[in-house]
């Protein structure tokens, strides 16, 4: 039996849902058990790197690490590697979750909130002990912040970092006093009975890695490149321990594994760097590649920034963890720390976060709106939109700051300057492709992309932007799929399609204000659609080119939607592209379209209300108008029934005094002579008897 597989241990962690609780989970969800007590050679290892998920895949479901625990968001969907989250109401029904798990992991790094209930759920199993079927293990991940007030080991030599060893002598930052008290009680409650109850304290270095934590300011405002340099806090020359977050998950494996005899081990990775270096690195691999020092002051401005992670990027430690080395056997994702890995770092950082560039090609004749279209598509995505006139100024602009100071005759260069952007197509197209493409590879268009607008117009143009310059030519010859640079190639290519007798209809009827200094004019209009047409009628085509590439333009007839503002056209495309894939609205943004939303609802409500009062005084006018109507008809009306009714009456009248009245008059004078009992039927008898219309 004991040669088996390993059995199954189920592992408890707070906050799944967290940057680093999520890596944790995830990493220890498809760990083998024991996995890091097998010795691995250097020749197995790429081997064994290459096969390790298919391995956890086919081991028994018994032999891995079974991921439980609770969620930061109520809300938050549970992730996929938990096995189980629980939403707990009471400190009760939390301790039974508990007593199901072999480990429990607490973490404190990124929610201060939780060191009471890390704290309360040790002391909780401690007490417990008695009742445990299996040993249990507590892991407590704190940090390194706990040591930031530290005396240094040596006075004389304050380059001798801190090492395991030092733990004792440990002196917490002032914020951090509940972090330092939280590890105290842990290792103290593990001494009472080691072999059921065995307790770890890991002060972790910041971590970074995988969608990054505290050095995700830093990403962000590099990312969106709304700055000209990412700032620095204060001097920028204190060191600042750190460790990838995977890193940090496979410390954690090694101590379920190994149970070492320290129970306190600084998690942090080989790198000693200084604030300055890891924000001058992270600004040349993802922003503007300058960095600012700015006052310690000016950071409390950021509203992104916690007074917690104020306190983090300000620490200054020199920190070696020598157990990590001799001891524990981690395939290390970076040992080296981000500034040695900074390239897999940033593409992590973007498959993480789901930000990845869009590149948009917008193809088309002159006239069909790829510039209005090219304008509303980089607003609504986030893009950077390139005219070729714009890049061929930029550059010039930037050549003859460079050249000024050197005290050549800038008249000339102005001069010639001018000339060029004159001479928009003229320019030779070797130096347009190289700037083109020298804008492409610029941070901006490759973080978030960009949308070309009309260029490249021909093959080659294309090939010389798009193919990578290393290539041999001796391939292309044997007929091989060119090789394209992946970084600047567009991923949509679209093509705006209408027929000649369209577009100089549409130019036709552009008002003069927008024609006038374009090449809108009759002559130069012609001119650039009969260009546009040899073109694009070869073999060799820039459309001809995207397809071998095998990126297949999306062709969209302009004609068919007789949209002037291109809006359906533009609805047509996105649909296409499919979503952003960048950071959401800013705060800013959001507050700006909540407050356009509410302006926009209050002018239409007053309009609205304007509308009711305007038809309610019609209708009002009108009622009045017709009351008057009415009441002149009424009294016609009247006054018609009248003449008719007594009209009607006379016949009658006749008829009564010719035939009814003197039988009448007759009948109640012998009433009156008899005096019968009953007048009524006495007149009614006398009269039937009477009546002139009986024979």
């Amino acid at each position: 039996m004991a040669a088996g597989p390993a059995r199954s241990r189920r592992v408890f962690l707070n906050h799944l849902d967290s940057y680093c609780g999520r890596s944790i989970g995830e990493y220890l969800s498809r760990c083998v058990v024991g996995a890091s007590l097998e010795s691995i050679d250097e020749e197995e290892e790429e081997e064994d790197e290459n096969n390790s998920v298919a391995e956890v895949s086919s081991r028994p479901k018994e032999g891995v690490y079974q991921v439980v625990g609770t969620l930061s968001k109520p809300e938050s969907t549970k992730p996929c590697f938990a096995e189980e989250t629980y939403a707990v109401s009471s400190r009760k029904e939390l301790l039974s979750h508990l007593l199901e798990c072999e480990i429990v992991l607490y973490n404190i790094t990124e929610d201060a909130n939780q060191i009471e209930e890390a704290t309360w759920a040790a002391s909780a199993l401690h007490m417990e002990i008695e009742h445990f079927a299996t040993p249990k293990l507590f892991i407590l991940i704190s940090t390194i912040m706990s040591w930031a007030k530290s005396k240094p080991p040596d006075p004389e030599d304050p380059e001798i970092p801190f090492t395991d060893e030092d733990y004792r002598r440990r002196k917490s930052h002032p914020n951090f006093m509940d972090h330092i008290n939280a590890e105290k009680l842990i290792l103290k409650l593990g001494k009472t009975n080691k072999h059921k109850f065995s307790t770890y304290v890991v002060a972790s270095g910041h971590q970074y890695g995988a969608g990054e934590g505290v050095l995700h300011y830093f990403f962000k405002i590099g990312w969106l490149s709304e700055t000209p340099a990412i700032p620095v806090f204060g001097d920028g020359n204190n060191f600042i321990p750190t460790i990838h977050v995977l890193d940090l998950a496979a410390v954690l494996q090694n101590i379920a594994d190994h149970r070492p005899r320290s129970h306190y081990i600084l998690a942090v990775d080989v790198s000693m760097h200084t604030l300055q270096e890891l924000i001058r690195c992270i600004s040349k691999n993802v922003g503007p590649g300058k960095i600012e020092k700015i006052p310690k002051e000016n950071a409390f401005l950021s509203k992104e920034l916690t007074q917690m992670h104020l306190d983090m990027l300000l620490v200054n430690l020199r920190m070696e963890s020598m157990f990590l080395k001799e001891t524990f056997n981690i395939k290390w994702v970076a040992q080296g720390g981000l500034v040695e890995n900074i390239e897999e770092i940033v593409k992590e950082y973007k498959q993480s976060r789901g930000l990845l560039p869009l590149k948009v090609c917008i193809h088309g004749p002159p006239g069909a709106g790829k510039s209005t279209i090219a304008e509303e598509l980089c607003r609504h995505y986030k893009l950077h939109h390139i005219k070729i006139n714009d890049v061929i100024s930029e550059t010039i602009a930037n050549l003859e700051k460079i050249v000024a100071p050197k005290e050549l005759d800038s008249d000339t260069v102005g001069e010639e300057g001018e000339e060029d952007k004159e001479e928009e197509g003229h320019l030779d197209d070797q130096y347009v492709v190289k700037f083109v493409k020298d804008k492409l590879k610029s941070m901006p268009c490759r973080n978030q992309g960009y949308v070309l607008d009309g260029f490249p117009e021909t093959y080659d143009q294309a090939k010389d932007l798009f193919n990578l310059e290393s290539e041999d030519e001796e391939e292309e010859i044997k007929g091989k799929i060119p090789k394209c640079d992946k970084l600047i190639t567009p991923e949509f290519v679209i093509s705006l399609t209408a027929s000649d007798e369209f577009l100089i209809n549409r130019i036709i009827n552009l008002p003069e204000r927008i024609v006038a200094g374009t090449h809108y004019t009759q002559d130069r209009f012609l001119h650039s659609l009969n260009l546009f047409r040899e073109l694009n009628t070869d073999d060799k085509t820039v459309l001809n080119y995207f397809d071998e590439l095998e990126i297949h333009p999306q062709f969209v007839d302009v004609a068919k939607f007789e949209d002037p503002e291109n809006r359906f056209i533009v609805k047509e495309i996105i649909k296409e592209v499919g979503e952003p894939r960048n950071y959401g609205l800013t705060d800013e943004e959001k507050e700006n379209l909540e407050r356009k939303a509410a302006e926009e609802r209050l002018v239409k409500e007053a309009q609205e209300k304007a509308e009711r009062e305007r038809k309610e005084a019609e209708e009002r006018a009108e009622r009045m108008a017709n009351w008057e109507e009415w009441n002149k008809h009424l009294e016609e009306v009247k006054r018609q029934e009248q003449e008719l009714l007594e009209a009607q009456s006379i016949p009658l009248r006749n008829y009564l005094m010719k035939n009814v009245m003197p039988t009448l008059m007759q009948g109640i004078n012998e009433c009156c002579r008899i005096r019968p009992d009953d007048p009524v039927d006495f007149l009614a008898e006398y009269l039937f008897k009477n009546s002139p219309d009986i024979e």
